[in-house]
């Protein structure tokens, strides 16, 4: 068993309820409860990135393992995947900086896409995941780290 990659998976499925838990409590008017659950979303989603960071650097990322004919779509996936974190992961940050500054018309505005783009990203994590370490034995890893040395 994998467990840094089931770990960080379980973290950004956890943060996309809390995000999912938090919108549904701002359209209900609950303003503090929004707030909580937002913020453990983002601490799930940090610990993620930790995680994600720390063995792309030490570690590698894992390469696919699966047939040859599934290489190029789990690729064109594996892209989709990695703009979609990107894009939420920035948008959340720019949402939360707006509420921490209490500029609430921008954050509501651009918290909508954030939290959007954010549900769409659990789930295709969560097929990366299944596709690298569940249906497929992972392929080889080279960390980042020994890559930029030349080792």
């Amino acid at each position: 068993m994998h467990i840094l990659p089931t770990i960080s998976t379980m973290f950004i499925v956890i943060s996309a309820i809390f995000v999912g838990f938090g919108w549904y409590h701002i359209v209900k008017g609950n303003r503090d409860t929004h707030e909580k659950l937002m913020v453990l979303g983002a601490i799930f989603a940090l610990a993620f990135f930790i995680i994600y960071m720390s063995r792309t650097l030490f570690e590698g990322n894992t390469a696919f393992g699966g047939p040859e004919s599934l290489k190029l779509p789990y690729h064109l996936f594996l892209f989709f995947h990695i703009t979609l974190a990107t894009i939420g992961g920035v948008l959340g940050l720019v949402t939360l900086w707006f509420a921490y500054k209490k500029k609430f018309l921008k954050h509501k505005k651009i918290g909508k896409v954030a939290a959007l783009v954010w549900l769409l990203t659990a789930p295709t994590g969560v097929m990366v995941y299944v596709l690298l370490y569940v249906l497929y034995p992972g392929g080889t890893t080279k960390p980042v780290i020994d890559a930029i040395f030349g080792l």
